[in-house]
């Protein structure tokens, strides 16, 4: 598997709103980027450390995995995203390694990235996601 960096760390959290000062205010980080992603049921906040990035997510329909998420385990760390040159490349590795995938192809996401994710039965509790450009 060919992983270049983190690209980044996914928080659920119920508001942008509430938790973005801290992230500009104490952190002094910046946010660049604040989009809806509909077919997700979720709203992004992109904001940059370095080369990684911070995704606040926040629920827009009760019905998310977002707010199933925030209900089951309250607000917090929800996955961390590697960047690979080719998702369906590396969800093919993954497979044929036993991981139980969520996602069998690549699908859209925030900032037009291409993504996809393994279930967290499978990496150690931790959902874990691929991107690319």
């Amino acid at each position: 598997m060919n992983i270049s960096h983190i690209e980044h760390i996914g928080i659920a959290v119920k508001s942008i709103n509430e938790h973005l000062p801290f992230y500009e205010k104490v952190l002094g980080l910046k946010c660049y980027n604040i989009e809806e992603v509909t077919d997700q049921k979720v709203k992004t906040a992109f904001l940059k450390v370095g080369q990684t990035k911070i995704e606040l997510l926040e629920p827009t329909s009760e019905d998310s995995t977002i707010a199933k998420f925030i209900e089951k385990k309250g607000e917090g760390i929800h996955h961390i995203a590697y960047s690979v040159p080719d998702v369906q490349a590396a969800l093919d590795e993954a497979a044929a390694k036993g991981i139980q995938l969520i996602d069998k192809a690549p699908r859209g996401g925030a900032e037009g990235l291409r993504i996809a994710f393994m279930h967290p039965k499978s990496t150690g509790g931790v959902l874990t996601e691929f991107c690319m450009e």
